[in-house]
């Protein structure tokens, strides 16, 4: 179960196939997860996809199910899960390679995530710890990284890049986009980039746009 949860997108249901458990004993042993700590739910913010109870659905979306997805506490768990556990009974044995394949592979899906967590924080630090809602959001169309609320009312969109490259408007583009097919209304567009911004998106004068870089998250050490 703690391998399928490293390993994969957090959604119960992809979980629980990866386990390869049904929903009644993966629940048990999940709930039994979040007491020790482990753990933790987070609920799915997507409307209902029903206005009206005897509304019909299209086809496409009739399997369609609205879930919450289910995440380790401490980066460290999902590091040991989705990395050593795996692969601990051939590196008892002193067997490495395996490891190393998977480590160099995926370790960036890791990376992400904690950028992911710390940009989530830097932006509730931006606002003064003013933001009531603040954390990943899904639907039907996309995952979005950061969708927040502010006490005021106000909805900030947020996307995190942790690659080596600089981010260029296209990935603001993208991001408008996504927001306007799953009809989120924003009020503020926030990136955050491990390595830069292009020249463009740096003399952009939005007031709708926010920057965050590397050096901006020397904050969350004090």
């Amino acid at each position: 179960m703690l391998v399928s949860i490293a390993r994969g997108d957090g959604r119960l249901s992809n979980v629980f196939r990866k386990a390869k458990v049904g929903e009644v004993l993966g629940l048990r042993l999940l709930n039994q997860l979040v007491e020790l700590g482990i753990v933790e739910f987070e609920d799915s913010r997507e409307p209902a996809l029903k206005a009206y109870a005897n509304q019909k659905l299209e086809k496409s979306l009739r399997s369609y199910k609205i879930e919450p997805k289910i995440r380790f506490k401490k980066p460290f768990h999902r590091f040991w899960f989705g990395f050593v556990e795996p692969y601990h009974k051939a590196l008892n044995r002193g067997e490495s390679k395996h490891f190393y394949e998977n480590f160099n592979q995926h370790f960036s899906r890791l990376h992400s995530f904690v950028f992911e967590q710390l940009s989530q924080e830097l932006l509730n630090v931006y606002y003064q710890n003013k933001l009531i809602i603040n954390g990943n959001y899904w639907d039907k169309h996309s995952e979005f990284d950061i969708w927040a609320t502010h006490k005021d009312g106000r909805k900030i969109l947020g996307e995190c890049k942790s690659t080596n490259r600089r981010v260029c408007k296209s990935e603001l583009s993208k991001l408008e986009q996504k927001a306007d097919i799953s009809g989120l209304k924003v009020d503020t567009f926030a990136l955050f980039s491990k390595n830069g911004f292009s020249n463009e998106l740096k003399n952009a004068k939005d007031k709708k746009l926010l920057l965050f870089e590397l050096e901006d998250f020397r904050i969350l050490l004090k």
